[in-house]
């Protein structure tokens, strides 16, 4: 998601938990500062797990496992 800005992130990050089954987990890597709200209050609101968040000077890591 590197060079992308809001609202994309979090658009191809529902596209990609879509994708997936139940118990799979998404690493999402994206360098725009408002992911970091936008992301967590995305998973949160559809019931995911963010499992991890790591922040660097460059990027932000989300882990998301998908639960429902």
């Amino acid at each position: 998601m590197r060079g992308l800005f809001c609202p994309e992130p979090v658009f191809r990050t529902k596209i990609e938990i879509e994708r997936m089954t139940v118990g799979n987990v998404l690493k999402v890597i994206a360098d725009d500062p408002a992911s970091e709200e936008d992301i967590s209050r995305w998973v949160n609101r559809n019931g995911h797990k963010l499992l991890e968040l790591k922040k660097t000077d460059k990027a932000l890591e989300f882990t998301i496992k998908k639960v429902k």
